[in-house]
């Protein structure tokens, strides 16, 4: 079975040549994904923060005209900064579903593997 925290299996290689897949490579590379989607994802958030921040000190300076301004228009100063760390979930969804897919075709090569060995 297949331990994503694990460095090596613990199975033994068979001789069935239809494998495409190095086990352990592939379940560093989902490692390696999941770990990067989280950073993207948290710099993505970071930089929302900081970007959400330095408006609202502006905003509550007054370098925004606020003379005769509607509530539509007041909620339209705000908009930018709640979609945009949605390019990183976006992100942070691919690579999570990219690990996963790999995970899914290790586990069709196991399935392969042990029908191999029952014949």
């Amino acid at each position: 079975m297949y331990n994503i925290f694990m460095n090596e299996s613990n199975e033994q290689h068979t001789g069935f040549l239809g494998t495409y897949f190095d086990r352990d490579v592939v379940l560093r590379m989902v490692r390696l994904a999941g770990n990067f989607a989280w950073i993207v994802l948290g710099i993505y958030i970071f930089t929302t923060l900081i970007s959400f921040t330095q408006f609202m000190l502006q905003f509550a300076t007054g370098i925004f005209n606020q003379k005769g301004i509607l509530a539509l228009d007041l909620v339209s100063y705000f908009t930018p900064y709640l979609i945009q760390f949605v390019p990183g979930l976006i992100y942070f969804f691919g690579l999570k579903l990219a690990g996963y897919s790999l995970l899914i075709l290790l586990d069709i090569e196991d399935n392969t593997r042990r029908t191999a060995r029952k014949k």
